[in-house]
């Protein structure tokens, strides 16, 4: 698998063509790895990036204008070779996905999907940019899922740290059940002045899954309740997530513009919840970033 690699004086950082998925993130000052090493162990990605949906779909498969299409969870980019279009320097570089035969049996939209990396001292940023090459309207889900080390120490445990969040308020989220689909709404998480301590159940019904835009930086805190690294973002939705009943040293933090179906849904994928909705020969840009606070 061919890999890329941004540097700067702080950090470097590692992609792999596959997916355009960062691999590493690395502090050239402390030596502290950011970033999970997708052992399969425990899970054997990184940071996927998410498209064309985001979550499971109601009996894995979704319909357009009455066909059905198959589709496992988070879609295929995952899984696909990106080509890299462009890196006029070590600090920026840019990623492209085209539509093929092979993405049309699983979905029927002509697209185009770049992803742009840049590296500015300790952030790393992430844009995607969506083309719909149709004049159709065309609708997808775009997401994150960085899986961040935790704990950093041996020794320590996940259940010593702390999520903080730049709000004040108890934080409102869903549940997953059978099938990874949406099955229980209103569950409130308790935040103490924006801190949050990672208890050892958290996670035993799979994802928390926040909508409504209820933080714009979700961080990572250290036992002392020092952060060591924030995502920030402006999706409408986030999850915060980490493998039930597997122990597993890392919690991931990722911004969605999309969620799994709900239990029941079987309509069109223009009736999806949170679907976006892409005139034709328009383009869709968001994306988020990384800081490493050592």
């Amino acid at each position: 698998m061919q890999k890329f690699y941004l540097e700067n004086m702080y950090l470097k950082v590692t992609i792999n063509q596959k997916g355009a998925e960062v691999a590493s993130i690395l502090s050239k000052e402390n030596g502290q790895q950011y970033l999970w090493n997708a052992d399969e162990k425990f899970w054997k990605r990184s940071s996927p990036v998410l498209f064309p949906i985001v979550g499971s779909l109601a009996d894995g498969k979704y319909t357009v204008d009455g066909k059905e299409y198959p589709m496992s969870q988070h879609g295929f980019a995952r899984d696909m070779d990106f080509k890299m279009i462009k890196q006029p320097d070590g600090k920026k570089i840019t990623f492209k996905l085209d539509y093929s035969e092979e993405t049309l049996k699983m979905y029927p939209y002509p697209f185009s999907l770049e992803i742009e990396y840049t590296l500015e001292k300790y952030k790393l940023s992430c844009k995607w940019r969506v083309t719909n090459l149709d004049k159709k309207p065309m609708y997808f889900q775009i997401g994150a899922h960085p899986a961040f080390n935790c704990p950093l120490k041996n020794g320590e445990k996940q259940s010593d740290y702390y999520i903080s969040v730049d709000t004040d308020k108890d934080l409102t989220y869903s549940l997953l059940g059978e099938g990874g689909l949406v099955s229980k709404d209103g569950q409130t998480l308790k935040n103490d002045g924006g801190s949050v301590k990672i208890d050892e159940h958290m996670f035993d019904n799979d994802a928390l899954i926040f909508d409504g835009q209820q933080a714009t930086k979700v961080s990572l805190c250290k036992p002392d309740k020092m952060s060591y690294i924030t995502v920030g973002f402006e999706a409408p939705l986030f999850g915060i997530w980490s493998p039930a009943g597997k122990n597993a040293p890392f919690v991931c933090i990722e911004p969605w513009y999309g969620r799994a179906d709900r239990e029941g849904f079987s309509g069109d994928i223009s009736e999806r919840e949170h679907i976006n909705k892409l005139a034709g020969h328009s383009i869709f840009e968001a994306g988020y970033f990384i800081e490493i606070n050592v």
